[in-house]
């Protein structure tokens, strides 16, 4: 049956025979499995969101969701509180439902993590109630918006549009059904990833970063995280990309801070953007005042480029799309009425439109938007575009490759220049830019994830009207709780300082919201500051940034944030953790280099032309830009899974441990979702508890920060995926 799946991938759609025939009726749709894909979307949309806040991407949770569905539901029956709501195996049209649902977690994840923090850029609280309405309001119009593309895409382009991930999933699902043990690799990956990050991360019991400068090359340093979720990463995004990721560090720290540390450090004055002189800045303040406007720019060519490159397949979707809802129109009865068949049967049209209706209201009347009519319009206009254009790519070359931050940087563009031109450039109007490209980036995003989803049903013989409901739902629960975590996170890597604050008086009188001093570091100070929230070049001599100001208008704390922050120590010396997207530190850069013509656009320009010379050499310059944005000690793990990639693949053959469900891919999902859940959780521990921290000292003394057993803990990581990625499809991982 597994191959009649498979062949149908290329074959005519007349010749279409999905694994469940559409004439025979089981359960399929059901309150368990929504349950069950609702938690699991929960689940790894938080792990998503902590991914993409430490390295700007995500990888699919489909596939993985999919497996831990099967294994659940054989284990369901078997305990007794269970066994009265789940009483037998489900089917595989229930485990697609449960996938269907938890996938929409880590699309909204994505898009949620690459914009929101930009508003903590621009100067603005990010605040719990935005964060979730423009979660909703993305996931449920990208949802809306391809439901009528279905038949363009999924049906009539079956053969030609191959869907890869959603074709993968199917397979999945297959196997599952006839029965297999690849669920007990994702549970092993995901406790030895989970206990790994709690003892480093939570309990300190070794580093989780080992750095080193070298003494015989000025401003070069080497670092790398020890971080089990990145060595996942690197092993399914391959060996290729995780290379050119790594490249794009490479040049970062070992060229470009030791070429401006060779040429700078000699100057008596600072060098523009910098307010101190570079000889007395570290290397990390080097590379967040240089070379990230560096990689911003670079990042920003590489998205803009990749959208020219798919010009013409954009030109096609739209066209098709527009051709398919014209033809729907036209006949309101069609195929659905004539043929009667299940798998026929989507959300009807009235119901789409009015979905759509609703929502644009909603858009136009959230306060915390701050959005006009022009913005609401805009948000439609971009969103058919682009989630018709993503729904369409995600089919020629999948999820993850499409160029998702390219679209969202043409919509940000195009917004600011219409708000240029309308005379909209006051600090609110940025807010409604952002929130237009976030509802945007989020809908194209969903666009894709609920195509992967319809296509994986379509093989199987799913009934799209279930998915299409199981995925609203999905995307529904998801936003209301990954806001949830978004803020949290922040709050527990916030780092409240008093070192090198400005001087300069803040005039108290048209500030009112106050607030206490929070962390450990002074919470012996229980007085209540005013709040000031600093735009870049607003006050000369404040840096952009979130201030507390006593009642004679003297700034006392800096409250550096846990998301796109600067800080990395406390001021008693602790290390923090600090999660740092590059597309949310780009956008910022559009909205104020456009609204406010502030940029440094020589350092921008830099990394444009980056940009072009590797796009003139044939490299992927996305990948590589990502990498000069990145710190290298992030990087550098990915590399190292994706070299562990390559030698698995040597050893088994070139092409062995390609399969979505090789033993190496399933262990890989495993240290993905224990060490980003174990880095969320801990994160919200800390915020009580932060002594937790001071566990591993007091019990290891100096061996805790030792470089050399922080790498010795990471080796064994490193070769226990050697020898799991050794072993063949469906062998047991002991």
């Amino acid at each position: 049956m597994k191959d009649d799946a498979q062949a149908g991938v290329t074959a005519d759609v007349t010749e279409h025979k999905p694994y469940i025939p559409a004439e025979a009726n089981i359960p399929e749709f059901g309150l368990a499995p929504i349950i069950v894909g609702a938690i699991l979307g929960i689940i790894f949309g938080a792990s998503s969101l902590y991914l993409v806040l430490k390295v700007g991407m995500t990888v699919s949770a489909s596939i993985p969701i999919a497996v831990l569905s099967i294994t659940l539901f054989r284990v369901f029956p078997k305990i007794p509180l269970i066994r009265r709501l789940v009483h037998r195996n489900a089917t595989v049209l229930e485990n697609n439902i449960v996938q269907t649902t938890g996938s929409a977690g880590e699309s909204i994840a994505f898009g949620i993590g690459v914009t929101m923090p930009a508003i903590m850029i621009l100067g603005y609280d990010l605040e719990l109630t935005r964060v979730m309405i423009v979660g909703i309001l993305g996931g449920l119009i990208g949802i809306l918006m391809m439901i009528p593309l279905r038949r363009a895409f999924i049906v009539k382009q079956h053969g030609k549009l191959t869907y890869p991930e959603g074709t993968a999933c199917a397979d999945v699902l297959i196997v599952g059904e006839k029965g297999g043990t690849s669920a007990a690799t994702v549970f092993i990956g995901f406790g030895i990833a989970f206990v790994y990050k709690v003892l480093s991360g939570s309990l300190r019991l070794w580093k989780e970063t080992v750095a080193s400068t070298l003494s015989f090359f000025k401003g070069a340093q080497l670092s790398c995280d020890m971080d089990p979720a990145l060595i996942g990463v690197g092993y399914i995004i391959g060996t290729r990309i995780s290379c050119i990721m790594v490249a794009g560090g490479v040049l970062a720290y070992l060229v470009l801070i030791p070429t401006i540390v060779l040429f700078g450090e000699g100057l008596g004055s600072p060098l523009f953007p910098a307010e101190k002189l570079l000889r007395n800045m570290t290397v990390g303040e080097i590379q967040k005042t240089y070379v990230l406007y560096i990689g911003a720019g670079a990042v920003a060519a590489a998205g803009i480029l990749s959208m020219i490159r798919a010009m013409p397949l954009i030109v096609t979707s739209l066209k098709t799309g527009l051709r398919d809802l014209a033809v729907r129109r036209a006949d309101t009865t069609g195929a659905h009425s004539a043929v009667g068949l299940r798998t026929d049967h989507d959300l009807s049209m009235k119901t789409v439109i009015l979905g759509i209706v609703f929502l644009i209201v909603a858009i136009t009347l959230a306060p915390m938007l701050h959005m006009n009519v022009l913005g609401a319009i805009l948000i439609v206009l971009f969103g058919f575009l682009f989630v018709t254009v993503s729904s369409r790519l995600t089919g020629e070359i999948g999820s993850s490759s499409n160029p998702i931050s390219g679209m969202t940087v043409a919509t940000l563009l195009m917004t600011c220049l219409i708000f240029l031109a309308m005379g909209w450039t006051g600090p609110m109007d940025r807010v409604t830019a952002l929130s237009i490209a976030a509802i945007v980036c989020i809908a194209a995003s969903n666009g894709g994830t609920t195509s992967q989803d319809l296509k994986t049903g379509f093989l199987l013989g799913a009934t799209p009207r279930f998915q299409q409901i199981a995925i609203l739902v999905g995307a529904l629960t998801s936003a209301l709780v990954i806001g949830v975590v978004l803020m949290m996170l922040n709050s527990a890597y916030t780092v409240y300082s008093k070192k090198d604050l400005p001087t300069i008086k803040i005039e108290t009188a048209t500030l009112s919201q106050k607030e206490k001093v929070g962390g450990t570091d002074y919470a012996n100070d229980t007085n209540e500051y005013y709040v000031f929230h600093a735009t870049p070049g607003q006050i000369k001599g404040v840096p952009a940034g979130r201030y507390l100001v006593d009642d004679a208008g003297s700034i006392k704390y800096l409250v550096d944030p846990g998301v796109q922050g600067q800080l990395t120590t406390t001021d008693d010396g602790h290390e923090v953790t600090k999660l740092n997207p590059p597309q949310a530190a780009l956008f910022a850069l559009i909205i104020d280099g456009i609204l406010t013509h502030k940029l440094p656009w020589a350092l921008v320009l830099l990394g444009v032309s980056i940009t072009i010379v590797l796009e003139l050499s044939g490299i992927s310059s996305l990948a590589f830009a990502v990498g000069v944005y990145l710190p290298l000690s992030t990087t550098a793990p990915i590399f190292i899974g994706g070299a562990i990639r390559w030698l698995v693949e040597k050893w088994r053959g070139s092409s062995a441990g390609d399969g979505e469900m090789s033993p190496g891919v399933l262990l890989s999902s495993g240290y993905i979702a224990g060490g980003t859940i174990a880095g969320v959780l801990g994160a919200l521990v800390s915020i009580k508890w932060k002594s937790l921290g001071d566990w591993g000292p007091k019990a290891l003394g100096e061996l805790a920060s030792e470089n050399w057993f922080a790498l010795a803990t990471f080796a064994a990581l490193c070769i226990w995926l050697v020898i799991v990625g050794k072993k063949r499809d469906g062998e047991v991982v002991h």
